[in-house]
C-alpha cells in the first residue's frame, strides 16, 4: 500500500467537491479529489445558479464559460409558474423572469445549467489551479488525531489501496455522508417527509409549452404534486414527483414504492396534459429522499462539512446545489491561510459558526416554499417568514470571531436591495471604473483581504500595505472615488464611512470590518482588526 501527503483531502468530486479543490487552487492549495463515480454528473440535477454563485464562479475566471455552457442547455431568464398540467389550467406565476428586479443587485445573471453542464468546467479550472482530482476511487477509512488526518481510499477500477495523510478532509460527500456518520454528527431540522421519484423522459413537449418561456413549472395535479424542467429543444425533460393524492384529499408521500415504467410513463403524460397516446420514452428514474435538515456540528476536529453532507433540503427555490458553493466559498481561504501559517487554526471554528446558522436558515426558506407550493398538509409549527428570494440568495450575514462589530445587533439576514453595507454580510456590488475599465466592487476582491477606503482615504491605502507586510499576508487597497472611479457617486453612503473612512472585505467578499471615519493610527488599527480576525491575537 503506497503512501501519500496532501495538504487537504477532499471526499467528493460533484459539484461541492470540484468547488472546494478549485477555490483551494486559487488561493494556491493543492488538494486530492476522490469521487466514487466513474466521472462528472450524468444525471441534470441542480439546475438553478443563483447571482451569488455566479459571483463565486466569476472569481474563478470561469463566469463566462459557466454562462455559454448554460446557453447551450436552457433558454434562460424562463418563468417560474405552476399548472395543473402543462397542457392545461394556468396557477400561479411565482417569477414571470428569472432575473426581473434582480439585474442591479449583483454583475452577474441567474442562470439555469444543469450539473452535467457545469461539473466539467469545474473538474478542468479545479486540475488547471492544482487539484488531483481521481474519479472512481472511494473513501475507505479514515481517523484523526491533533495533527492530520490519515485516510485509507480505493480505486474501484482495480482495487488498490493507498493511504493518504492530509491537514484536513472536506467531506463533500453527499446526504447519506459516510465520514458525517463515522463522526457522529447528528442531525437537526425537519428530517425526511416524502420519499420522491425524479423520471428523465424523452418527448416532444413543444405543443404543451406553446410560446411560453418556462423554467420552472410546479405540476399541482388532481393527482399528485411535482414539478417539470425541460432540455432547450423541448424534446427531453425530468419531471420530479412529491406525492400523490387521493379523491378524498389523502397524500401518499411514498411514490417511490412504484417506479415502473408503465406508472412512470402516466406521470408524465398527465403533467404534460397529453393524449393517452402521446409517445413518451422514459430513460431512468431516480429515487430521493426530501428532507429538510442540516448537522448538528459543521467541523469534528480536522474534518469539516460541506454539501449536502452538511444540509438538505427540498428543491424548492434552487437553494441546495447553490448553499454548497457558498460552503466551499467560505472554507477554502480559511484553510488557506491556516495552512500557509497566516492565521491560527481558531479561524476554523468561525466556519461552523457562519454557515451552520446561514444554512439553516436557508433549509427552512427551501421548507416554507415547499409547504406553500407543493403540500401545505405538512407541519407548520415554528414556520417560518417566507424571505424574499434575493435576501436569501445574497442577504446571508456572518457571525464569528472572523467578523469585527461595532457591538450594535447584527441580524441574521438583510435586504440586499437597499444597497447598504452590513458588517458580516456580502459587499454590496456596485459598478465602477479603473483606467476605462467597468468593474465591480466584488472585482476588487481577489485572493485576499482588501480595503475599500472613501476618497479621501489616503492613510488607509499606507496602512493596508504596512500591515500587509508585517503580516505577510495580501492585504491590498483602493481608493474609492481616487484612482478608482465612482461614476455614480455612491460608495461612501453605500458602504457607510464618511470621505476618509474603510471598509475591509474578506476573501469571500464579506465585510469584515468598518471604520466610518479615519483612525488616529490607522494601521495600529488595521493590524488590531485583522489579528483577531485570522485568530493571531
Amino acid at each position: 500500500m503506497s503512501e501519500s501527503r496532501v495538504p487537504v483531502l477532499v471526499v467528493g468530486g460533484s459539484l461541492v467537491g470540484l468547488t472546494t479543490a478549485a477555490q483551494l487552487g486559487a488561493h494556491g492549495v493543492r488538494s486530492l479529489v476522490v469521487e466514487r463515480h466513474p466521472g462528472t454528473a450524468i444525471h441534470p440535477r441542480a439546475a438553478s445558479f443563483h447571482q451569488r454563485t455566479m459571483e463565486i464562479f466569476r472569481g474563478l475566471g470561469i463566469q463566462q464559460s459557466v454562462q455559454d455552457a448554460a446557453a447551450r442547455e436552457f433558454v434562460q431568464n424562463g418563468a417560474i409558474m405552476a399548472v395543473e398540467s402543462l397542457a392545461g389550467k394556468e396557477l400561479a406565476y411565482f417569477q414571470t423572469n428569472y432575473n426581473q428586479g434582480v439585474e442591479e443587485l449583483s454583475p452577474t445573471p441567474r442562470l439555469f445549467l444543469t450539473q452535467i453542464g457545469l461539473e466539467p468546467l469545474l473538474r478542468d479550472r479545479a486540475c488547471e489551479l492544482g487539484a488531483d482530482v481521481r474519479f472512481n476511487t472511494e473513501l475507505v477509512s479514515f481517523s484523526q488525531d491533533a495533527d492530520s488526518v490519515r485516510a485509507v481510499i480505493r480505486d474501484r477500477t482495480d482495487g488498490t489501496e493507498n493511504t493518504v495523510t492530509a491537514d484536513y478532509l472536506v467531506a463533500a460527500d453527499g446526504a447519506h455522508s459516510m465520514v458525517r456518520r463515522q463522526l457522529g454528527i447528528g442531525l437537526a431540522g425537519r428530517g425526511d417527509f416524502a420519499r420522491c421519484i425524479t423520471i428523465y423522459f424523452r418527448s416532444d413537449v413543444r405543443p404543451m409549452i406553446g410560446d411560453r418561456n418556462l423554467s420552472v413549472i410546479y405540476v399541482n395535479h388532481p393527482e399528485f404534486l411535482g414539478f417539470f424542467r425541460f432540455a432547450i429543444d423541448g424534446d427531453a425533460g425530468f419531471l420530479a414527483v412529491f406525492s400523490t393524492l387521493s379523491a378524498d384529499g389523502g397524500r401518499n408521500t411514498d411514490v417511490a414504492a412504484d417506479t415502473s415504467t408503465e406508472r412512470c410513463t402516466s406521470f408524465v403524460r398527465a403533467a404534460l396534459g397529453a393524449p393517452d397516446d402521446w409517445p413518451i420514452e422514459i430513460d431512468s428514474v431516480q429515487q430521493w429522499d426530501a428532507s429538510a435538515s442540516w448537522a448538528e456540528q459543521f467541523r469534528g476536529g480536522r474534518v469539516l462539512l460541506a454539501g449536502d453532507a452538511a444540509h438538505v433540503m427540498p428543491p424548492t427555490g434552487g437553494f441546495g446545489g447553490n448553499t454548497g458553493v457558498a460552503d466551499a466559498h467560505n472554507l477554502a481561504w480559511k484553510l488557506a491561510l491556516v495552512l500557509q501559517g497566516h492565521a491560527g487554526a481558531g479561524l476554523l471554528d468561525s466556519y461552523d459558526a457562519e454557515r451552520r446558522p446561514g444554512s439553516a436558515m436557508v433549509v427552512e426558506q427551501a421548507y416554507v416554499r415547499y409547504v406553500a407550493r407543493l403540500d401545505p398538509s405538512l407541519p407548520k409549527e415554528n414556520l417560518a417568514e417566507e424571505l424574499d428570494d434575493a435576501a436569501v440568495e445574497l442577504g446571508a450575514v456572518c457571525h464569528s470571531d472572523a467578523v469585527v462589530t461595532d457591538g450594535d445587533p447584527v441580524p441574521g439576514t438583510h435586504n440586499p436591495r437597499t444597497g447598504s453595507a452590513l458588517v458580516g454580510a456580502r459587499a454590496p456590488h456596485l459598478w465602477l471604473d479603473r483606467d476605462g475599465e467597468r468593474i465591480s466592487t466584488l472585482d476588487l476582491v481577489r485572493g485576499g483581504f482588501v480595503l475599500l477606503a472613501g476618497p479621501a482615504g489616503d492613510a488607509w491605502c499606507a496602512a493596508a500595505h504596512t500591515v500587509g507586510k508585517e503580516l505577510g499576508l495580501d492585504v491590498a487597497a483602493a481608493r474609492i472615488g481616487g484612482e478608482i472611479a465612482d461614476p455614480a457617486g455612491i460608495f461612501a453612503q453605500s458602504y457607510g464611512i464618511d470621505a476618509d473612512g474603510a471598509v475591509l472585505v474578506r476573501p469571500d467578499d464579506v465585510v469584515a470590518w468598518r471604520s466610518v471615519s479615519t483612525a488616529a493610527d490607522p494601521a495600529d488599527a488595521l493590524r488590531g482588526v485583522l489579528e483577531r480576525i485570522l485568530a493571531l491575537a
